[in-house]
């Protein structure tokens, strides 16, 4: 790297590049006929690395050089240290063998260094005409600032010269010529390529930007000052939106998922500036045609490599703005703290409540100059919550088996939801459902308070008839399933004719009850199909029996409950303390009797379809039912049926 004592070495072409570019040669003979028989006088000391060198022609080119000389007050100076030198030795040689008039080429290689380290060394006009700052400045007007290409090169280029790069502008001047270039060839390449589809009326813009993938290249800082170019410039939204994609996926591709059990510091701040520059470029820039996976990705990344909290802020605001467009697997964030459950669910929780805003925000604006809304449940913001309401039962469902999700976070996701954002309850009564039966431990209180935000009247007949059976659930809400139910079949009865219940289901392999849709010719979710007349009959009979068999399993229950009393009273008396046989909830009896209400109840079917030997069945108990007394016909209209 050093110079060696005879200065003929020096003179040496540099590089033999193309012979466009200017070449710097117009003292070399007379530097060479003055210096070739003098000793070398100085030795410049440079990021370790030593020059033998002659004070006249660095004197007369740069200022620094000759300002330490001077300063020194010393005529036999040899040794001269420059610290801080842009583009290190490399860049200090470049000068130096321009110093000494030897013939090089300046190239996008190395213009950006020459022009940092010729700003370091005060190499201006004030000291010689045609110094190196004017040989550099002309060589970026004339070749690089005119080409994308060559502006992009450059621009990478530009790494490890600060600050100096930064006093020059050169960092901007390359971003600002990049937008402006590839603005023109959008427009260029969009003129010369457009075609019209008459049929479709849709211009179609056939012109790939090369350019995407080679700002990937770049250094974040100098990749967020060319998107602010391109934003200005008026580059099209769409070829910004997927070179940030791009570049966020070729420069993160190296992050590795952490697991909940790892516990140590996460190495990487190189990839936490990535992300939170990008995400701040969405934010300042306003970028919104990135997809919605990109934005799930970029939130799954912000976690990982543990972004500001501002930046997760924006990316889930961002996605609450959009998420009726979203699947399942994009909810499911894994969380990396260790006393948490397996999934992000305060995150979700934070994306909900922002996409509930947007619903109020739209639905103001959807509102009348009467102060109504005009559209009602067909707006587009109704469809949205129906949606999303679908969405987040699936994600309930989901996360309930986690053994470490706490109640509070599970039922907060439940209560945010509107009520209208679910026709029918069978996809939440099934995600608690699986949530009882991962979480036994719960209390009977806690179970009763989870239970409660099902809406007993939207659950289908086969949900119901699930529900009545299920031992997990308080006996509370098993008697208000029945009641609802009992009240929905008095409705068919009377000719109403036009309810709604449901839907199929049934009981899966685990004993949770698993959900199917049938709707009606409306597209709205049916419940209420009315039965044929001849069926009439013999539904009120049954609807008779199951009313007393209702009414004998209450005072059966009554007296269970009696007796659960008189127990734990005798288990105080003998000081066991204990709540004894009759704890917990109510016993076998009790629930003995409901499994029988409910095969009973399941045997009335709501849509009257039961085939020839259904009918035949009901033909042959309606013969039987007429054979016997008018005393017992009376008693059982007599009887009647009701719930706290």
């Amino acid at each position: 790297m050093g110079m060696g004592s005879d200065a003929a070495a020096v003179l040496l072409p540099f590089s033999t590049a193309t012979t466009t570019s200017p070449r710097f040669c117009g003292t070399a003979v007379s530097h060479r006929r003055i210096f070739s028989d003098v000793a070398e006088d100085v030795t410049v000391s440079v990021d370790g690395q030593s020059f033998l060198l002659h004070k006249f022609p660095l004197v007369s080119r740069c200022g620094r050089v000759r300002k330490m000389v001077v300063d020194s007050k010393d005529p036999d100076l040899l040794k001269l240290e420059l610290v801080n030198v842009p583009g290190g030795a490399f860049a200090f040689e470049l000068a130096a063998k321009f110093c000494y008039g030897s013939n090089f080429e300046i190239t996008t290689a190395n213009v950006a260094h020459l022009r940092c380290v010729a700003e370091y060394l005060e190499m201006t006009e004030d000291y010689q005409e045609e110094n190196l700052i004017f040989r550099t400045e002309t060589y970026l007007n004339e070749i690089v600032l005119k080409n994308l290409d060559k502006s992009l090169e450059v621009l990478c280029k530009c790494d490890g010269l600060d600050p100096v790069v930064e006093e020059v502008g050169l960092v901007d001047r390359c971003a600002d010529a990049i937008a402006v270039n590839a603005s023109k060839e959008q427009l260029v390449s969009g003129l010369a390529h457009l075609e019209c589809d008459v049929g479709s009326a849709k211009l179609r813009m056939h012109c790939q930007d090369w350019w995407v993938e080679d700002l990937s290249a770049l250094r974040i800082d100098h990749y967020r000052c060319v998107i602010a170019a391109m934003r200005r410039n008026g580059v099209r939204p769409e070829s910004i939106g997927t070179s940030i994609t791009h570049y966020a996926q070729t420069s993160l591709k190296g992050v590795e998922r952490r697991h909940v059990w790892d516990s140590g510091p996460f190495v990487g701040d190189s990839q936490r500036m990535i992300v939170e520059t990008l995400i701040d470029l969405l934010a300042t820039e306003n970028i919104t045609t990135v997809t919605l996976s990109f934005l799930f990705g970029m939130l799954r990344m912000a976690i990982e490599v543990d972004a500001s909290l501002d930046c997760r802020i924006e990316v889930e605001k961002r996605i609450g703005l959009q998420l009726e467009m979203a699947s399942l697997d994009d909810l499911l964030i894994p969380s990396t703290q260790t006393s948490d459950s397996m999934f992000d669910v305060d995150t979700v929780h934070r994306i909900l409540v922002n996409f509930l805003q947007r619903i109020d925000e739209d639905s103001s604006g959807e509102l009348s100059p009467c102060g109504y809304d005009s559209d009602g449940l067909k707006s587009p913001s109704h469809s949205s919550v129906l949606k999303v309401g679908r969405l987040m039962d699936g994600y309930l469902a989901e996360v309930a088996p986690d053994p470490y999700l706490k109640l509070q976070k599970f039922m907060a996701l439940i209560e945010l939801l509107p009520d209208y954002a679910r026709i029918v309850d069978d996809g939440l009564y099934r995600a608690i459902d699986i949530y009882l039966k991962a979480h036994p431990s719960l209390t009977e209180s806690e179970c009763k308070k989870l239970c409660k935000l099902i809406d007993c009247q939207k659950l289908s007949q086969d949900a119901s008839s699930h529900a009545a059976q299920n031992d997990r659930l308080p006996i509370q809400m098993v008697v208000r399933v029945l009641y609802f139910e009992q009240l929905r079949l008095k409705s068919s009865f009377s000719g109403g004719g036009s309810g709604c219940v449901g839907i199929g289901g049934g009981l899966g392999a685990d004993g949770s009850f698993s959900q199917r849709f049938v709707c009606s010719s409306s597209g709205v979710p049916s419940s209420c199909v009315s039965p044929q007349r001849d069926n009439y009959a013999s539904l009120r009979r049954e609807n008779r029996e199951l009313k007393l068999e209702i009414s004998r399993m209450r005072v059966r229950l009554t007296e269970l409950e009696r007796e659960q009393g008189l127990m734990k009273q005798q288990g105080r008396m003998r000081g066991g303390g204990g709540d004894g046989a009759g704890g917990g909830r109510p016993g076998e009896q009790g629930r003995a009797f409901l499994a029988s209400l409910s095969r009973g109840f399941g045997r009335i079917t709501m849509f009257g379809v039961g085939g020839p030997a259904a009918a035949d069945r009901r033909r042959k108990k309606s013969g039987r039912s007429s054979q016997c007394s008018d005393g017992k016909a009376r008693r059982r209209q007599k009887a009647s049926f009701a719930y706290d």
